[in-house]
């Protein structure tokens, strides 16, 4: 009945993903690529969560 209440985990997934390829491409600009990997290594991560919620 309230189901429009709760929040969608497949959204979040999506907003921390685009967060951290925004991150990811300012280290890169800046030259700092060690976190640049860092951080597309964590994006990677969030991206096998959302396709294993979309399964």
């Amino acid at each position: 009945m309230f189901s429009f209440l709760k929040s969608d985990p497949l959204k979040k997934l999506n907003k921390e993903y685009g967060e951290l390829l925004e991150k990811a491409m300012q280290a890169q600009r800046g030259g700092d690529i060690r976190l640049y990997s860092e951080l597309t290594e964590q994006a990677e991560a969030v991206k096998a969560k959302i396709d294993e919620l979309k399964k």
